[in-house]
């Protein structure tokens, strides 16, 4: 497992530099700020500090925000099964359970239970950090490109 490569792929994602739209412009204001607290194989944990970029219009975390950490740690923790890369999400699926509000501390753990030549399944979890109550629970399946031979 390369740690250095599944923390830069969600750390180097989180920098918003200029005021241009830079690439990959969504998930940068998604991420911006997550940090990584923990990584196994087949394990990632990550957290931050809901901002009020990410609230929607009744001022709570935003379902596409959450939808959209399933699928980016979720494929994060792909790559701590030794997996040269992520792939492309081919179903993601989320359960809401709570809200989380404006500076409330939230934790996403995303653990893999299926890497495969070209598929991987990942189960992801956010739920608030003092309290461990669920937010969210989601499901993220990845196609894993497969080089070619010629």
């Amino acid at each position: 497992m390369d740690v250095e490569k599944v923390k830069g792929y969600i750390e180097n994602s989180a920098t918003i530099e200029g005021d241009g739209l830079p690439l990959r412009f969504f998930e940068r204001l998604i991420v911006h700020g997550l940090s990584v607290d923990l990584i196994e194989t087949g394990r990632l944990i990550c957290s931050f500090k809901v901002s009020p970029r990410l609230l929607n219009g009744g001022n709570y975390l935003h379902g596409g925000v959450t939808a959209t950490l399933v699928d980016l740690v979720g494929s994060a923790a792909v790559y701590t099964e030794g997996a040269t890369s992520t792939g492309t999400s081919v179903e993601i699926n989320v359960s809401f359970m709570d809200a989380a509000y404006v500076d409330e501390e939230i934790e996403i753990e995303a653990r893999t239970l299926h890497v495969a030549k070209t598929v991987a399944v990942v189960n992801v979890e956010v739920r608030k950090k003092n309290t461990g109550k669920i937010i969210a629970q989601g499901r993220n399946t990845n196609y894993l490109f497969v080089p070619s031979k010629m």
